[in-house]
């Protein structure tokens, strides 16, 4: 693949296989039980007054599972519905919205179907460069993140990943972070999908929550991202083959860190929503040990919802 800008962020996980993981995938489990999110939702399906800004690819508003979806847009930027159905921004970002806050009896996962979604997109429906996958500059994505944080979203979701980095636009995207850091926006981001072991200028952030992707038995997928800093203060989610919307109307599978990441936002949302008065860094704290076993390595601790939940429930009881 060649790129024309000397940096490039692109989407996460368009069009991966997903045949390529270590482990074989136990049948008993689904991602919202693997992750134990569904004894949650269970009693949430979350509230409006908690808006998750989603910087992605645009989003199919009219999609039938998307209906009743409150859906905003960051007044006077990219419009957040898709002009181009069949545009693999449009169809990224469906996919991902739909993980997070389809209506409850779609085939999506359909964490917190009544939370906000604040579309901030990045990723182009068409592209002179590369048709096939959407990509933004730094510049724009540190943009959007500040947009969205001055919008007054809780948390947000980049199912993104940074390649080829430079000073500059790590420079921009530090300064942007360090902003959601001090207005206490959890940034949750798509460790990406080269099977590289490092880090990059927004997994290494010490306030963003980089996001592993696993198979149905919390086994990193083969081309997932890790790295000592992604093991320390990252999560891993179902990341392989999830089931979520597509831009036309059908149900799509895909697999990559940009599935993987949504998981752990609708599960910050859900707590959000139950525990309104939980500072950012309590939540983020709550999910982050309460998995058992965390300990030093490249690998991260799997998603324990629940017992975030019940280390917050104690704390605020």
């Amino acid at each position: 693949m060649v790129f024309r800008t000397p940096v490039v962020i692109q989407a996460g996980s368009p069009y991966l296989p997903a045949r390529q993981f270590f482990g074989s995938v136990s049948e008993a489990a689904s991602p919202l039980d693997l992750v134990k999110l569904r004894p949650i939702m269970e009693v949430s399906r979350g509230r409006s007054e908690v808006v998750i800004g989603l910087i992605d690819g645009p989003v199919a508003a009219n999609h039938e599972d998307l209906a009743h979806t409150n859906i905003s847009e960051v007044p006077g930027k990219s419009r957040s519905a898709c002009i181009r159905a069949d545009s693999t921004a449009c169809m990224h970002g469906t996919f991902v919205a739909g993980i997070i806050g389809a209506r409850r009896e779609a085939d999506a996962p359909a964490i917190c179907p009544d939370c906000t979604l604040l579309v901030r997109p990045i990723f182009r429906e068409s592209s002179d460069q590369n048709p096939h996958m959407p990509s933004a500059t730094p510049e724009e994505l540190a943009a959007a993140l500040i947009d969205c944080i001055d919008a007054g979203v809780k948390v947000i979701n980049l199912s993104a990943a940074l390649v080829q980095p430079s000073l500059k636009g790590q420079r921009f995207l530090e300064e942007a972070l360090d902003y959601a850091s001090r207005r206490q926006v959890i940034v949750v981001a798509a460790a990406g999908n080269q099977g590289n072991v490092g880090a990059s200028a927004i997994t290494r952030h010490p306030w963003v929550i980089p996001v592993v992707a696993c198979d149905l038995r919390g086994t990193p997928i083969s081309y997932t991202n890790l790295g000592s800093s992604i093991g320390r203060r990252g999560l891993s989610a179902p990341g392989y083959d999830i089931t979520s919307l597509g831009s036309k109307g059908q149900s799509l599978t895909l697999s990559g860190t940009s599935a993987a990441a949504p998981f752990v936002t609708g599960a910050i949302a859900l707590l959000f929503s139950e525990f309104p008065n939980a500072r950012a860094a309590e939540i983020k704290r709550a999910l982050l040990h309460g998995p058992a076993l965390r300990r030093p390595g490249v690998v991260p601790a799997l998603l324990d919802a629940w017992a975030g939940y019940r280390i917050l429930e104690h704390a605020h009881a």
